[in-house]
């Protein structure tokens, strides 16, 4: 009843109460959970925003946890180790005696923002979010035309493109990209969350793979990614997907994060607007945040598609309204790389 955002969703949304919160809030998420992204979001705005100095003292931890936070050492097929586990019960104690029963135990002098580093598997204290000593890096995708799945001619690197064939697709909303694993909640039946090798979505000739080199050194990304694709479509509204993965020496391609963007909503979510058939427009996909060490010899790798079902559901390319449409109707995708039209993914790079 409401696939755009108006009055029914700003009665709900929280973001623009924090300056009426009194209250510190001790916020807790996982890289893997559905709801991950907006523990920064109300951390952030609760510390810059709150309406007295306690609420501007709340707090974040963030581990390698699925919805359900800190059960397990294995998120998907990942064990992440003993040492990513916490003893969620105790912080929540030690943070209530000290707002409600004004026990000085200390929690006040302790950093606000405690992260779980994936690939090293090791916690880490910070002063704030994203991290200032973040260095924004985009990687560019590259091809010669067919970066068509893990066999295709795709890659990344830190040098802008050139003048470079485009890589079509077409995407068939009646045969989507499967979800493999993710920040998902709350039914595994469906779709199982967390980190889960991604060898078989990247056999799919409607996914794009672009992976950098092996690395020749650690390159930690800690922060929020976000990837600029330029691309056209013969739909007059459809959906791009994008998923950073992490891909090991010996091949093995563990899922990050990902996310989508439904063109109709590429400039508002309260204005749609539908495409130009055929016409190059720039989208903006927001995949979230993660912390991870890509260690050395492992590459960067970024799928491009248009589904990941039934994560997110499907675009069915008619223009209609999704959850009303029975018409399921193929769309030719083309993604650009070039020096007009430059595709990248933009990385949170952390000194080590």
């Amino acid at each position: 009843a409401h696939p755009t955002y108006d009055d029914y969703w700003a009665a709900i949304d929280v973001e623009d109460k924090w300056g009426e919160i009194a209250a510190p809030a001790l916020n807790m998420g996982g890289w893997f959970d559905l709801y991950g992204p907006q523990t920064f979001v109300n951390f952030n705005g609760l510390r810059k925003h709150g309406r007295t100095p306690e609420a501007r003292q709340s707090r974040l931890i963030v581990g390698p946890w699925p919805h359900g936070l800190s059960r397990s050492t294995r998120t998907g097929d990942v064990d992440f180790g003993d040492n990513s586990l916490a003893d969620l019960d105790d912080l929540e104690l030690r943070w209530f005696d000290y707002w409600l029963k004004g026990i000085d135990n200390g929690v006040t002098e302790e950093a606000p923002l405690r992260l779980f580093i994936m690939g090293v598997n090791e916690w880490r204290d910070e002063q704030e979010w994203p991290l200032a000593r973040a260095v924004q890096t985009k990687y560019y995708l590259h091809s010669g035309g067919k970066a068509n799945s893990k066999q295709g001619d795709g890659s990344l690197s830190t040098t802008s493109p050139q003048s470079e064939a485009q890589d079509v697709y077409l995407y068939n909303p009646a045969n989507p990209v499967p979800t493999t694993g993710g920040a998902l909640c709350c039914n595994p039946y469906f779709a199982a969350n967390g980190a889960y090798d991604q060898n078989e979505v990247e056999e799919r000739q409607d996914v794009l793979v672009y992976s950098t080199l092996p690395l020749e050194r650690d390159m930690e990304v800690t922060g929020p990614v976000t990837v600029t694709l330029w691309a056209s479509t013969s739909a007059t509204d459809t959906d791009f997907t994008a998923k950073l993965v992490d891909v090991c020496e010996a091949g093995c391609a563990r899922n990050l994060t990902d996310g989508i963007i439904r063109a109709r909503y590429r400039d508002s979510m309260s204005n749609p607007t539908l495409l130009e058939p055929n016409r190059a427009y720039c989208y903006e996909i927001d995949l979230w945040a993660t912390s991870n060490v890509f260690k050395a010899g492992h590459r960067i790798r970024l799928e491009v598609s248009s589904s990941n079902f039934p994560r997110f559901d499907r675009n069915t390319n008619t223009g209609n309204i999704i959850a009303e449409d029975t018409e399921l109707r193929p769309a030719l995708q083309t993604v650009f790389h070039d020096v007009q039209q430059a595709s990248y993914i933009s990385l949170s790079v952390v000194p080590r």
